[in-house]
């Protein structure tokens, strides 16, 4: 069994190990974040080179999402080689000053989704819209909610239990 499909619940991600939560954030979230953006941006350049003359077209929607890539790549890679590695390590004191740094950073990322809820009038596409504007905003809410997990699970799971220890 993949360990995605082993944590149902945030009960039972209290409990893992820190390994076990650490693969389950790598799996469900860092790769699929990348493998969203990879996806949404293209989505967003189409429909704003078809559509941009259109009043109710969005413009900035690649721009976010393409800044939205960026810090996020930078950010996850801050947390795949440093600080996982260090709460993998034991070095549980160690990794409280990275930990609020990430936190600040969770922060941003979720400024960065206020800003696409805004952009994309929240997540309402025009009645007259096609199917790439319909499966960008789809997409967008996606990574929407998926992020928010994300957050919530490093958080409020996985750091609230390295900082207690």
């Amino acid at each position: 069994m993949s360990t995605e499909t082993t944590f149902k619940s945030d009960e039972q991600l209290q409990t893992a190990s820190y390994n076990d939560t650490i693969e389950y954030i790598l799996s469900r979230f860092h790769q699929r974040h990348r493998e969203q953006l990879e996806a949404l941006i293209p989505l967003a350049e189409k429909l704003e080179n078809h559509h941009g003359e259109r009043e109710d077209c969005p413009v900035g929607i690649a721009a976010a999402l393409q800044q939205a890539y960026r810090d996020l790549a930078q950010h996850m890679m801050k947390e795949e080689r440093v600080l996982f590695p260090m709460i993998q390590a034991g070095n549980y004191a160690m990794a409280r000053m990275p930990i609020q740094m990430m936190e600040f950073e969770h922060e941003e990322h979720s400024n960065a989704l206020e800003l696409l809820l805004s952009l994309t009038n929240n997540l309402t596409p025009p009645v007259d819209a096609c199917t790439t504007w319909q499966t960008l905003y789809q997409g967008i809410g996606e990574f929407i909610t998926d992020l928010r997990q994300h957050i919530h699970t490093e958080n409020d799971i996985l750091f609230a239990r390295v900082i207690a220890q």
